[in-house]
């Protein structure tokens, strides 16, 4: 099982925060990846200072301030930017990175903070979604010297040279969520990787059965797809440190422990490996609280050795 950590900043942590995370995982040598969120607003009952950090600048400077660890986005929000400038902006954080970038894009759907920032929210999110995937991945396998042009109904490119290219001669792209037709088409069409967040097992089963199934009728072998899901963490050496983790993100012991991966490190072990026998090849743990970087080094010692 590959781990990787997945942070959500929006909920209160500057960049130095986040590089002091992105520096742990990647000193600890058992976390492939360091992920965030890309929100503008905090949820819930949180101050969320010091304020919004950007995705894809703070990637570029982890990109510069890291050395091995992969980079990427649960998942980058396609009403925040033009798909022509996304795809100038992933490639050159990734030949920043040395060629170290996964780009996760979803519709977006937190209408308050599009509000927030004067950020326009279409109703129809997921045909622009759609467009938005066939035209990043269109300009980056385009040959250089040749041109992309596309016409779509949201979007229309002319003439477009197509540049930069990432260093990756593909990075890799995930697309995620619950959706029991269209997301499922649209990850045969165009993921490397498939993730669900926040997923029961039931859920996991049944929608990773869907995939597979629109991937093979989309003509590619369903085990080209890497199968992943984004879970809360929240471990502890006993009941006592868990209860403490717990309350320092203001959930319940027994939510974490139906929702997410929660106990002691053989708990979550446990947890996980029902999680691999439903299909799941790669966990992404959701690290709510950023200044306990012990919890890292926690996983890497007691958990992630029992894994294989």
């Amino acid at each position: 099982m590959d781990l990787r950590i997945f942070t959500e900043p929006q909920q209160g942590a500057s960049y130095d925060t986040l590089l002091r995370v992105a520096r742990t995982a990647e000193e600890l040598g058992v976390f492939s990846a360091f992920f965030r969120s890309d929100h503008y607003l905090k949820m819930g009952d949180v101050d969320g200072l010091p304020g919004p950090t950007d995705a894809w600048i703070t990637l570029a400077g982890l990109a510069r301030d890291t050395s091995t660890i992969r980079l990427g986005t649960l998942m980058t929000a396609g009403t925040f930017r033009l798909p022509g400038v996304t795809a100038i902006q992933v490639a050159q954080v990734d030949a920043m990175s040395g060629g170290r970038v996964e780009f996760g894009l979803g519709a977006g759907w937190y209408e308050a903070e599009h509000t927030a920032y004067g950020i326009p929210f279409p109703k129809e999110k997921f045909g622009r979604l759609e467009e938005q995937l066939e035209i990043i991945t269109g300009l980056w396998r385009t040959k250089l010297g040749d041109t992309f042009d596309f016409a779509g109904k949201y979007y229309t490119l002319t003439d477009s040279p197509a540049l930069p290219k990432p260093v990756q001669e593909r990075i890799p792209v995930l697309v995620g969520g619950l959706g029991p037709k269209r997301t499922p088409t649209l990850a045969a069409r165009f993921a490397d990787e498939f993730n669900l967040p926040f997923a029961s097992l039931d859920d996991t089963v049944a929608q990773f059965a869907r995939v597979r199934a629109a991937v093979e009728q989309a003509g590619r072998s369903a085990d080209e797809l890497v199968y992943s899901n984004a879970l809360v963490l929240c471990v502890g050496r006993d009941d006592a440190e868990v209860a403490r983790r717990a309350a320092a993100i203001g959930r319940e012991v027994d939510e974490l422990k139906e929702n997410g991966l929660a106990g002691t490190p053989d708990e979550v072990v446990e947890k996980i490996a029902r999680y691999a026998a439903a299909g799941s090849q790669r966990v992404y743990l959701q690290v709510l609280d950023l200044g306990d970087l012990d919890h890292l080094e926690l996983v890497a010692s007691r958990v992630a050795p029992q894994l294989g």
